[in-house]
């Protein structure tokens, strides 16, 4: 009999990456449509894109974040969430926050960096908003900040996301920022991605340790081997091969949730 699938995939299709990088790159809104109805086909549960402008720059604009949401939306329903990356709004939190409060079409949810100033009152915005919250940590300092501020119960997960260029030192530091936030009575999901050679290392940490996982050409274009990946969808497959093989070889089922999307549900995070 097969296994319940339980692990959950998050696409990151695009960041802040151009055609230079990979000519796959989706960049403008017909590009991320399909990107993100070929991410659902080869198994994601959900996608996270980086919305541009005409000229491909990074944006979280409302007319940016609006053309990409509605193409996405006219060719699939899989859940889709965007960056609040300080970097789009030149830096200036209170930019971000004008930005935010301006959008019309709604993401699926959204990512905050508790890294970043203004982190705290962007996250609350999303929540008023309606929109699902997930806060991300780079390292063991963004933890104090991410525990104190007061959307915590709000989360549909905690994104983990080392900084460190070694595998073995991202892995280490995954870890450790999770031991603290489990510590801390913290319940909901936990997800851990890295970036270029610690992609895959990272992805096996959280695979093993029940977590959520990402994948997609914002982290890494290559393939375990070192290859070069044709596209996102390449890479998504390859996960879900990843993910069967340990199921295999473990006999155990992994993850937090169920494939079916369960984001839109308040107060998935529980803090003691």
């Amino acid at each position: 009999m097969s296994a319940v699938r339980t692990t959950v995939v998050k696409a990151a299709i695009n960041g802040g990456w151009g055609k230079s990088y990979h000519p796959a790159t989706p960049i403008i809104p017909s590009e991320l449509a399909e990107a993100s109805r070929a991410a659902a086909a080869a198994g994601a549960d959900f996608v996270h894109f980086h919305p541009r402008t005409g000229d491909g720059e990074q944006s979280i604009r409302a007319e940016d974040v609006d053309r990409a949401l509605l193409a996405i939306r006219e060719v699939s329903d899989i859940p889709v969430g965007i960056t609040t990356g300080l970097w789009c709004c030149g830096n200036d939190p209170g930019e971000r926050y004008r930005q935010v409060a301006a959008w019309r079409e709604l993401p699926d949810f959204a990512s905050v960096a508790f890294s970043e100033q203004g982190a705290a009152e962007t996250a609350n915005l999303l929540v008023d908003r309606g929109i699902v919250l997930e806060s991300a940590v780079w390292t063991l300092d963004d933890v104090p900040a991410l525990l104190a501020s007061p959307t915590l119960a709000r989360n549909t997960r905690i994104l983990i996301e080392p900084l460190e260029e070694q595998p073995d030192d991202a892995v280490r530091t995954a870890r450790a920022i999770a031991g603290v936030i489990r510590e801390a009575g913290v319940d909901c999901p936990l997800l851990y991605h890295g970036d270029a050679a610690t992609v895959w290392p990272v992805l096996r940490a959280a695979i093993e340790d029940s977590a959520q996982v990402r994948i997609g050409l914002e982290d890494g274009k290559n393939l375990p081997d070192g290859s070069l990946a044709a596209d996102n969808d390449a890479l998504i497959r390859v996960t879900r091969r990843e993910i069967d093989l340990h199921a295999h070889a473990s006999q155990t089922i992994f993850g937090g949730v169920s494939s079916a999307y369960t984001a839109r549900t308040s107060g998935a995070c529980q803090a003691r």
